[in-house]
């Protein structure tokens, strides 16, 4: 019985941890510096299913409070403008979703947040695999000058105020990255047997 009480308070203490944010922040919400980028999601082989990859969420962990964030992007293209404190940040992982069907993937990349303006983060590029058993997602991140006129914009339009602005271009480090994909819960209501596969 206290096992499972210990078990519950180190479920219930986690509650929070992460939070949640939208991709674009509110004009009123920006404090400290305003951070840009654009995430693509493409399918790099043939694939059965109707669904076109989207990126569902990615999680940065600030290093030095260890503070993570969700950034819901829901997207299979779309700019991003999120507002974080200056300081050292984590890419943690991905979320990709092709309708019903999820999957995750671990990073690690880093970029830093410099004190006020805008801190651009170029295009990131998540090539999805085709559904199958060791499924692979390759993470590159560049700077294309045509996405950047495109950035700068979004930037003008969502952020009048912020026009003329010094912006500091930046990728994170390493800007190409190649990992697993792992099917996660929730999935389409098909048998048990096939859960347990991986994609």
């Amino acid at each position: 019985m206290a096992r499972w009480n210990w078990i519950a308070g180190i479920s219930l203490s986690c509650i929070g941890c992460v939070a949640d944010i939208p991709p674009v922040a509110d004009l009123t919400q920006v404090k400290g510096t305003l951070v840009l980028g654009r995430v693509v999601a493409v399918i790099t082989g043939e694939t059965s299913r109707i669904y076109e990859p989207e990126v569902r969420f990615f999680e940065v962990e600030d290093q030095q409070s260890h503070a993570r964030f969700n950034v819901e992007i829901k997207s299979e293209d779309r700019h991003f403008a999120i507002s974080l404190p200056a300081g050292d940040y984590r890419i943690n992982r991905v979320q990709i979703s092709e309708g019903p069907f999820m999957s995750m993937a671990q990073l690690n990349a880093v970029f830093s947040v410099e004190r006020d303006g805008v801190t651009y983060l170029g295009t990131w590029r998540f090539g999805v695999d085709s559904p199958r058993y060791g499924r692979m997602v390759a993470l590159s991140m560049v700077m294309d000058p045509d996405d950047r006129s495109e950035a700068d914009a979004f930037l003008v339009k969502q952020y009048p105020g912020l026009h003329g602005v010094s912006i500091t271009a930046t990728l994170p480090e390493p800007s190409t990255i190649e990992t697993r994909l792992y099917e996660v819960m929730p999935y389409p209501r098909y048998p048990r047997y096939f859960q347990r596969h991986v994609w």
